[in-house]
């Protein structure tokens, strides 16, 4: 082994690692792997940034420009007319129509652009049939990328075995070559799936299909074990207050339906509505949480706060921890509870230049540079020495606290009754600083002074808390208590049968920037003024505290509110709407001719005027000038992350054939499987490809393989198109969720696990084995030529 093969093994394995943890992005992976590479001599600079200008990256991105106009056409609509026609009501058939229909459409669009298409057609078609979206949306994402195989454009793998051999001076693949096997597959493939694979697939309750549209998905969700009505008696404190004042959204984690005055709803009020006596609230969350709330309501506000504080603060310190900017904290939500659980400390205060915060501190971000005025004990104070939090640690006395801070206006003391409920319960069951902001400083209990207490410890009768906050907080504790429930909700309930509000399912985009942010970052509220009801992810639906929850790739997004705000979200580049309530209007008469200038393509590269790249941007730029959608909507449809993906990783194959890397990884399969002929080498060559999918993008995998298979087809005397072949199709991803936008779009709105994928996805991979293996020498006989 050279020093250049150890280079290049080196950064292909932190390439991988890096693929499989995720810790970077993939494109931006491809890009560093760019870098390196040049920086360490493996390849040129010209060779290191070649991948940007070849034809296989040229062709992704027009076909993605493609795609977008045969879509914005219209071609979606007449689909699943046809869909719905063909299939009826019979499971086995619906799959079978769903699988061939996307298997086709992927010929000559992208395979993520087709699931996305047909994604909403697939949902509404079985939901009209009675049949479970779980039974067909997987077996739709495995038509697409089993479709992939029909053609040379079929997929970016096809594209990349065949650049690689044009690059190896052995010739490529022609636009229809990869059907003599892709087609068998596809079929194949189908039949297996309908009849087979299907009983292998989640059998989810009938209801999850939502034939009656938000009654159903309403039950599915579970949306009426959280909902319950509550009414402001005449002299409630509350009144007078906005939703946001009142507690009820950002403290309690209410998701405010509706709110009825007199006669009249308000459907999904404003948080600045003011409420009013008599107002009937409709709310969606969690009551146990409302109710633990309101039993601090039997707190009694007792006189001694700034005796007690003294006593307190005569038995601890305070100090001030500078906030390091290169620390943990920087950047980090400041959280009462784990901030005291982590450093066993109270925190009083946060100061920043020209302005100090003593309240609402559960929200806020910090910043290096920050002051935290913190009180407790003489030992934890002094652990703060060594943390590499804080940059500065500087104790206090208590006057230079009362001079800075002014603490004594927001002291307070509560005194625990006998008989309130919230005896006996444990610190963790009772985090009021998560609600209100107000922070426990200290416990005086029979006389003596408690200041380490754990989470599992438990409030006694008599207890005197100390607490810092604001004493207006507690007038919303008290409205939450004269809070009257409804038992009988009927009046209310009916929003959704009388049409007022509606549900829609919708699922992110697979490009969509808000994967790994907040729902609160969707702002769904202020753009279409609905908001979201629930979340579906992993087989369990999430309906509370959803505004903080990050979203993952494959959630499926319950939605709620008036039909035409709802309307609006199929406008929206970052969702994809299962059953929208309106369709967006499209232009139809371009339908024909964005199936002219596909067909153009094709012709063109069949006859051999123009090479497939070169036909690719002619088709995509009359799509433009014809006005089948306009440059800003083109540049909008390319997937730039596949783009740099691809142009990033194509250096690391020129890499390994440099550098002798291929050659040395062909030496070493042929060293074990050599002996048993050529076909055993490819047989091999397929397997090692496969796993690889369950865990690496597909296009980095084919572009790793590419060179070893090239190298052993070279060294075993075979023709150079059987071992591309192989690689291609052993590159269908459908046995994993990660690796394949396609599989992960389809997760969340047909309640998937990966295990499913495992139980259907694993069996096909086998069956496309034996036929490729079957099929591979009858088209491409293992010999030179």
């Amino acid at each position: 082994m050279t020093l250049d093969i150890a280079l290049v093994l080196l950064l292909l394995l932190a390439a991988l690692v890096l693929f499989v943890t995720e810790w970077l992005r993939m494109d931006v992976v491809a890009l560093l792997m760019l870098c390196a590479l040049a920086m360490l001599g493996l390849v040129s600079p010209a060779e290191a940034v070649s991948g940007f200008s070849n034809p296989a990256v040229i062709t992704v991105w027009a076909m993605f420009i493609m795609s977008e106009g045969l879509t914005r056409a219209g071609i979606a609509d007449s689909i699943g007319r046809r869909v719905i026609r063909l299939s009826g009501s019979s499971e086995t058939q619906m799959i079978i129509v769903i699988m061939l229909v996307s298997g086709l459409l992927s010929a000559f669009m992208s395979n993520i652009g087709v699931v996305a298409l047909l994604l909403p057609v697939t949902v509404e078609a079985a939901r009209r049939c009675g049949i479970s979206p779980a039974k067909v949306l997987m077996p739709m994402a495995f038509g697409a990328m089993l479709g992939g195989l029909l053609t040379l454009i079929g997929t970016p793998p096809n594209l990349l075995v065949s650049i690689a051999l044009e690059n190896n001076n052995q010739p490529g693949f022609n636009l229809f070559d990869f059907a003599l096997i892709g087609l068998p597959i596809l079929l194949a493939g189908t039949l297996f799936v309908a009849f087979i694979g299907r009983h292998l697939l989640p059998a989810t309750d009938p209801g999850r299909a939502g034939m009656a549209g938000s009654r159903n998905l309403s039950d599915q969700y579970g949306l009426q074990e959280r909902i319950f009505a509550l009414r402001l008696p005449k002299s409630s404190l509350l009144a007078g207050r906005t939703l946001e004042e009142s507690g009820l959204i950002n403290t309690v984690g209410l998701m405010v339906i509706a709110l009825t005055r007199g006669k009249e709803t308000f459907t999904l009020p404003s948080r600045h509505t003011v409420l009013k006596a008599g107002d009937i609230v409709l709310a969606q969350g969690k009551f146990n949480r409302f109710e633990r709330l309101r039993s601090w309501n039997s707190l009694t506000i007792e006189r001694e706060a700034p005796m007690l504080h003294e006593k307190l603060l005569a038995a601890s310190g305070l100090a001030e921890l500078e906030v390091a900017a290169d620390g943990p904290l920087a950047g980090e939500v400041l959280e009462h509870h784990r901030f005291r659980e982590h450093y066993q400390l109270n925190v009083l205060a946060v100061k920043r230049p020209g302005l100090t915060l003593r309240t609402r501190l559960a929200d806020l971000s910090l910043a290096g540079g920050d002051k935290i005025l913190v009180q407790g004990s003489r030992s934890a104070l002094d652990a703060t020495q060594k943390q590499e939090a804080f940059s500065a640690v500087v104790p206090l006395s208590a006057d230079d606290v009362k001079r800075q801070y002014k603490l004594e206006e927001r002291l307070f003391v509560l005194g625990l009754p006998a008989d309130s409920p919230l005896v006996d319960s444990t610190f963790a069951d009772n985090r009021l600083g998560d609600a209100f902001d107000f922070r426990l400083l200290g416990l005086f209990r029979h006389g003596e002074i408690i200041q380490q207490f754990h989470s599992d410890d438990k409030l006694q009768a008599g207890d005197l808390l100390l607490i810092q906050g604001r004493e207006e907080d507690l007038d919303i504790l008290r409205g939450f208590k004269e809070l009257e429930r409804l038992d009988d909700m009927s009046p209310y309930l009916d929003l959704l049968a009388k049409g007022k509000l509606e549900l829609v399912e919708a699922t992110l985009h697979p490009r969509s920037k808000y994967i790994g942010q907040s729902v609160n970052a969707l702002q769904l509220d202020k753009r279409y003024k609905v908001e979201v009801a629930a979340i579906w992810r992993e087989g369990r639906s999430y309906r509370s505290a959803l505004g903080s929850m990050l979203l993952q790739a494959g959630d499926a997004l319950l939605i709620v509110g008036p039909r035409s705000r709802l309307a609006q979200l199929t406008d929206s580049e970052h969702l994809i709407v299962m059953n929208p309530v309106q369709v967006k209007p499209i232009n139809a008469s371009k339908a024909p001719l964005a199936a002219g200038l596909m067909g153009l393509m094709v012709l063109l590269t069949v006859a051999g005027l123009l090479p497939i790249y070169l036909a690719a941007i002619l088709a995509a730029t009359l799509m433009v000038a014809s006005r089948c959608l306009s440059m800003e909507q083109a540049y909008a449809a390319i997937d730039w992350r596949s783009i740099f993906l691809i142009a990033g990783m194509l250096p690391l194959g020129l890499a390994m054939q440099h550098s002798g890397t291929a050659a040395w990884l062909a030496e070493g399969v042929l060293a074990g499987l050599g002996q048993y002929g050529p076909l055993a080498v490819l047989a091999g060559l397929y397997l090692v490809t496969a796993l690889g999918t369950l865990v690496v993008p597909t296009v980095a995998l084919v572009l790793i393989m590419a060179p070893i298979g090239l190298m052993l087809s070279s060294a075993l005397g075979i023709n150079g198109q059987s071992a591309m072949m192989v690689v291609a199709v052993a590159a269908t991803s459908l046995a994993s969720p990660v690796s394949h936008a396609a599989n992960t779009l389809v997760m969340g709105p047909g309640g998937y696990r990966f295990v499913d994928y495992l139980k259907v996805g694993g069996p096909l991979s086998l069956l496309l084995f034996v036929i490729t293996m079957a099929l591979m020498p009858l088209f491409w006989p293992l010999s030179a030529g």
